[in-house]
């Protein structure tokens, strides 16, 4: 699974920030969606972001695309592809080839999260939780797709009492890792944000 396969940005901005923008602008119903990496995926509202996204490693893509069309099964490959595309911010691509993976391998939850991630980024938030249910049919106790399916709720979805049922359940079940340390910064955002006088609810 992508290491950094996770819905919002760490570095650089302050969680208990953006969902203070979040509450106080649920009733617009299109807020901006933290991106990876230390930049802001662009939306309705927000506009394109100016920041270009890295480069395709075209070198790896032409060695995985070899493998494949001798072994067009191995599934190993077709995840890496979609990996490859994913560090690329070419969403589509990833699109592609992370459905394909789970073709392949129905029952691989890692691939399918990345999935939903990538769905996510190309503003597709209801795709992106739809693929998530799928990864937690598979495993329901996957804290990475719990911790991404909270972020689209609160991000994609202004869902923030959703989002943080989400974070409650990863901080119960992996409160060190992490992914548990992810929520619980989350949780303690909306506390913050709500302290202010906003509401964690979706209206």
């Amino acid at each position: 699974m992508r290491s950094d396969a996770i819905a919002y940005v760490v570095a650089g901005i302050a969680f208990g920030t953006i969902l203070g923008w979040v509450i106080g602008t649920q009733q617009v119903r299109r807020a901006a969606a933290p991106a990876p990496e230390t930049t802001v995926a662009s939306n309705q509202q927000a506009g394109p972001t100016t920041r270009q996204p890295p480069a395709l490693d075209q070198a790896r893509v032409q060695d995985l695309q070899k493998t494949l069309a001798s072994n067009p099964k191995d599934v190993k490959s077709v995840i890496e592809l979609g990996n490859t595309y994913f560090d690329a911010e070419r969403w589509d691509d990833a699109i592609t080839w992370y459905r394909r993976a789970i073709e392949l391998d129905p029952n691989d939850a890692d691939a399918s999260t990345d999935l939903g991630v990538s769905l996510y980024y190309s503003n597709r938030a209801d795709e992106a939780l739809a693929q998530f249910e799928h990864s937690l049919k598979i495993s329901p106790q996957h804290t990475k797709t719990l911790l991404n399916k909270g972020i689209v709720l609160a991000f994609g979805k202004q869902d923030l009492r959703g989002a943080a049922a989400e974070w409650e359940k990863v901080v119960t079940l992996a409160p060190n890792s992490p992914e548990g340390q992810a929520a619980r910064r989350a949780l303690e955002g909306i506390a913050a944000a709500h302290a202010k006088g906003g509401t964690p609810t979706n209206q």
